[in-house]
């Protein structure tokens, strides 16, 4: 990469790099989720059974946790494959670190045709900061995935583990 381009770069985004870093975490988690319906985790957390929960982080992190009985269907690789068992109105809820990822796989799912799909507000940060369990292959954990140290700033709880 040349030098111009190098620090065209640090000048675009240094800027939003300090906004984010100014932001509470609801106004990150607002901004996270784009434009996508939102719900939150108060409102589904006692009757998750009428939910197909999606989660949109890499494998990696959902390998380090998840929310139970998640089915992993990533980002960087989603495809709209993974859910041809599904039927179009499932009740669907996403969720990735924060809301950005599972935003974007929200919107793709409603441009596919499913009509009652909603974005984790604050993602499985604000899931585990709210208290609520998470779990591997191996059960309950206090382990999540924190993506990076920088969002890793965002969860209060538990104990970030990278993979």
């Amino acid at each position: 990469m040349k030098l111009t381009s190098r620090i065209f770069l640090l000048l675009f985004f240094l800027p939003a790099l300090w906004a984010c870093s100014q932001k509470t975490f609801d106004e990150m988690a607002n901004d996270m989720a784009g434009k996508s319906p939102i719900v939150r985790s108060t409102e589904i957390k006692d009757s998750m059974e009428q939910y197909v929960l999606l989660d949109s982080r890499e494998k990696e992190e959902y390998q380090v946790s998840h929310i139970a009985g998640s089915r992993w269907v990533g980002y960087d690789n989603f495809d709209l494959a993974q859910l041809n068992d599904l039927p179009k109105d499932s009740k669907i809820v996403v969720y990735c670190s924060v809301g950005y990822r599972s935003g974007k796989v929200v919107e793709k799912l409603m441009k596919s045709g499913f009509s009652n799909v909603q974005n984790l507000w604050g993602g499985i940060f604000y899931w585990v900061n709210m208290g609520y369990e998470v779990e591997n292959e191996k059960g309950v954990t206090p382990d999540i995935h924190p993506y990076s140290a920088k969002w890793g700033k965002w969860l209060n709880k538990g104990t970030k583990k990278y993979e």
